[in-house]
């Protein structure tokens, strides 16, 4: 098995790097059940094209941590996860903002974690807009000083409030909806948001390509990752695309038959794409 890197905020390997690059994108519609859509295409044209999800990854501070900007046609949108480390990074995500005319209605925090939040103080101030989050990570922020030096990183700006996530909540904006998933184990309030519309699951550091979040940080619980993991996010359609926190994306039927950590409780995919899709550069 390949050593781990200390980078990986989660349990991935690092051949699990290198695969995105910072900007990139990609453009999801509401579409019909079947292939999922090729990367950096177009919806042809036999399919609906009533509104698009936007998606805009790009990949922050040392830890390649993947912050993302959703929005739809009615060009609204959200953060996920801001955290850009430098005028840089930082710079490059408010120039999509503004180049593609989104406005920001909401910061969306898949945890707490100091790698997921270096920009979410500057955003939400920038902005003007609640930063939602699970309560049960607010114990997590606690540890952050000591965790960020612990890897030799700054520590985050942490004085920002939050409103709170739950359990099936739904999270709006423009035409788009997502349902928040709760997937304690990498974190005590690990959430997951889900377009079932689009087919989409932002996962956060709870699931990866190949691989899961760790949990040997405080509040991490290895038992609760892998039911959180088997109950609330196995069970969605194959085709569903995940997009984590780090690494390159998937989708949930490749995960449920060649995930490794996932092995001893996978039973064979019957139907439906088994590959995973990656992102396209603009």
């Amino acid at each position: 098995m390949e050593k781990l890197s200390i980078f990986a905020y989660g349990a991935v390997p690092p051949s699990a790097y290198g695969d995105v690059a910072p900007g990139q994108s990609r453009l999801r519609g509401r579409r019909k059940r079947g292939r999922p859509l090729l990367p950096g295409r177009r919806l042809v044209p036999e399919l609906s094209q009533v509104n698009m999800l936007h998606i805009k990854n790009f990949s922050f501070n040392p830890f390649r941590e993947h912050t993302l900007l959703l929005w739809d046609d009615t060009r609204e949108g959200v953060l996920v996860d801001p955290s850009f480390y430098d005028d840089e990074e930082r710079e490059a995500l408010l120039s999509e903002i503004t180049s593609e005319g989104v406005e920001v209605k909401a910061i969306w925090l898949t945890h707490g974690h100091f790698d997921h939040i270096y920009g979410v103080k500057d955003m939400a101030a920038r902005f003007g807009v609640e930063v939602l989050m699970h309560p049960d990570d607010r114990e997590v922020l606690g540890y952050n000083a000591v965790l960020a030096k612990t890897f030799g990183m700054r520590v985050p700006d942490m004085g920002f409030s939050t409103a709170d996530l739950a359990d099936g909540q739904v999270l709006r904006f423009g035409d788009t909806s997502f349902e928040v998933i709760t997937t304690p184990g990498h974190t005590p309030g690990s959430v997951c948001f889900h377009d079932s519309a689009d087919r989409v699951l932002v996962c956060g550091d709870t699931l990866f390509a190949g691989s899961i979040g760790r949990t040997d940080q405080p509040g991490g619980d290895y038992d609760r990752l892998i039911v959180s993991v088997m109950d609330k996010l196995m069970g969605l359609d194959g085709d569903v695309d995940i997009l984590p926190g780090h690494g390159p994306v998937s989708n949930i039927g490749h995960e449920r038959t060649h995930n490794p950590f996932l092995q001893p409780f996978n039973e064979p995919e019957e139907s439906g794409p088994d590959e995973p899709l990656t992102l396209s550069g603009d």
